[in-house]
């Protein structure tokens, strides 16, 4: 297991000097940089390095990369929403009953209840309700909580119940720490833990570098060295991906989801996604979160989910999502699934201010969201 990033962060005192000088510049540095620049001046970034912590977080954390979160992470998303051409991009799905239905979960419909009256009162209301195992934190645009994974010593061979007593998750919790009983919320590291994500978001168009414009296929891998490839591509090989960013990836399979789409929408079977050497990259990085208009950030041939097709080349022996399991469980960053990035990627917005805002619902091990992200069109 990689030993957790643990321990320091600056003085707030010092934290917030420095953060009222740094803001103080953002106006005169709005005017020397182009609007079509594809990264913040490196006035800002230089003083936002200082603001970011570098760890290594106290023992028990369950923020993981999100104690990158602060002064230094909203000093960059500052300067984005300083400049006059930002515009804001949703970055989630609409969610309806007849979106695409993830098939491990239970069946997502949202019961419109009649419009009701308090007696003695003028006042008519609205409300809905959500079926039986809807699971709506698992479906459409949606945050993992750093507990949704767990790893086990080995494989388990499908006989008798399940080793739980020797799951472990990122920190070293154990299954007792964190959900001692099968009806136990997540005792430690729910989404309830989950800092607002309020930092710098990096785009990487991999329909463009990897697909030539054509969207990838099931099965396709981002690797490390496709990574470098687009930052060099999109005018960010001396920004590089920053302590706190969010990764963005699109691939064009965002293309699959159509509504309706329902339970025979092809978006969910399949989809491309990062090998497991860019997710050791990212996770080198110390990225907060990982989003792709995928439903799986692992990449899923044809077959895959039924047992027909084997993982991708360079996964891990009994890891079959080696990413979820070294994002989640080794280095406490969050995924994001599902994504909205064609608009965006379409108007070049490479880095812009991103807001995630899960909601804070104890013990979950996720939550749907609506995030968004504001930027400059054109970016070169």
């Amino acid at each position: 297991m990689v030993e957790p990033i643990r321990g320091h962060r600056p003085h707030p005192s010092a934290r917030t000097g420095a953060l009222a000088v740094s803001l103080g510049l953002l106006a005169a540095l709005s005017a020397l940089a182009g609007p079509a620049a594809a990264a913040e001046p490196a006035s800002v970034l230089e003083a936002s390095r200082k603001l970011v912590p570098t760890g290594p977080w106290p023992a028990g954390d369950e923020k993981g990369m999100g104690n990158l979160i602060g002064a230094g992470t909203q000093l960059r998303c500052g300067w984005h929403l300083s400049q006059p051409k930002a515009k804001t991009y949703e970055l989630s799905q609409v969610r309806s009953n007849t979106m695409p239905k993830s098939p491990f979960t239970g069946p997502y419909t949202t019961q419109y209840k009649p419009t009701s009256v308090l007696p003695g009162t003028a006042h008519a209301f609205n409300s809905e309700k959500y079926a039986a195992d809807a699971e709506p934190a698992q479906q459409g645009t949606q945050i993992d909580a750093i507990g949704h994974f767990a790893y086990l010593d080995k494989p388990w061979d499908g006989q008798g119940a399940p080793p739980l007593d020797g799951a472990r998750y990122y920190g070293g919790f154990t299954q007792q720490q964190v959900k001692p009983t099968p009806d136990s919320p997540l005792l430690k590291l729910g989404m309830d833990k989950a800092p607002p994500l309020i930092t710098t978001a990096v785009l990487l168009d991999a329909k463009a570098a990897i697909g030539k414009g054509q969207s990838l296929k099931g099965g396709d891998l981002i690797t490390a060295a496709h990574i470098q490839q687009m930052l060099n591509a999109q005018g960010l090989a001396r920004r590089g991906i920053l302590p706190g960013d969010v990764v963005l990836i699109h691939t064009g399979w965002g293309d699959q989801w159509k509504d309706p789409g329902g339970d025979s929408s092809p978006y969910y079977t399949q989809g491309p996604g990062l090998s497991y050497d860019a997710a050791q990259y990212l996770g080198r990085s110390r990225i907060v979160a990982i989003g792709l208009d995928v439903p799986f950030i692992d990449p899923v041939a044809e077959g895959f989910l039924q047992g027909k097709a084997a993982p991708a080349a360079g996964t891990p022996a009994g890891l079959p999502f080696a990413v979820h399991h070294h994002m989640l469980t080794q280095m406490g960053i969050h995924h994001l699934e599902s994504v909205r990035t064609a608009e965006a990627a379409a108007d070049r917005v490479w880095t812009s201010c991103t807001m995630i805002l899960p909601l804070r619902t104890a013990g979950a091990a996720g939550s749907a969201i609506r995030p968004v992200a504001i930027g400059v069109p054109g970016q070169r």
